[in-house]
């Protein structure tokens, strides 16, 4: 066992998260205790709750860790100004990192609903990438629209069969699109 000593509690913190992270992409998020991570990094319970209050507070991390992930992963992409080509890639990263997303939709990622603010720039950040492609479709609807697509977009991801998503997504987006055209 690891001597508290022997890490500053921000190594500590760097540890837990990377290993909590591999405990979800290799066994699922169910498989996600606070007593595995400690066992893998060799260090005990308490250990983990000095850098995390809760394992709210944990899952609220990594998915920071996953939004920023994504963020960096589309950010070339959002640069092409083709929607479908960005919703695809987007699609792709939540079927090929099924496990690191899907925690970004789990209840227990917050314990109050009340998500901090440092957490809720990075989740606006994608939104924006996204919204940002419909900037030509005027309406004062368009806000409140554009959200509600971003909503079924994800409906579909949770919902649909895997091989499904992409068909499914882009047919969503392109029967939105041709609504506006209307």
């Amino acid at each position: 066992m690891a001597r508290r000593n022997e890490h500053s509690l921000e190594e500590i913190k760097a540890m837990v998260l990377t290993a909590a992270e591999n405990i979800i992409l290799e066994e699922g998020c169910a498989a996600l205790t606070i007593r595995k991570i400690a066992m893998e990094i060799g260090y005990t319970v308490g250990s983990v709750y000095m850098v995390f209050a809760s394992r709210a507070d944990l899952i609220l991390h990594i998915n920071a860790r996953t939004l920023e992930d994504i963020a960096i992963h589309l950010q070339p992409i959002s640069r092409s100004g083709d929607i479908e080509v960005w919703l695809n890639a987007y699609l792709q990263y939540a079927r090929a990192n099924t496990h690191r997303w899907r925690l970004l939709f789990t209840q227990s990622a917050s314990e109050n609903h009340t998500l901090p603010d440092w957490y809720q720039v990075q989740l606006n950040e994608i939104f924006q990438q996204f919204s940002a492609y419909f900037t030509c479709i005027s309406s004062e609807k368009n806000p409140q629209a554009i959200q509600a697509l971003w909503q079924g977009i994800h409906g579909i991801c949770l919902l649909s069969e895997e091989a499904e998503i992409e068909t499914s997504g882009l047919l969503l987006l392109k029967t939105f699109l041709s609504g506006w055209s209307v």
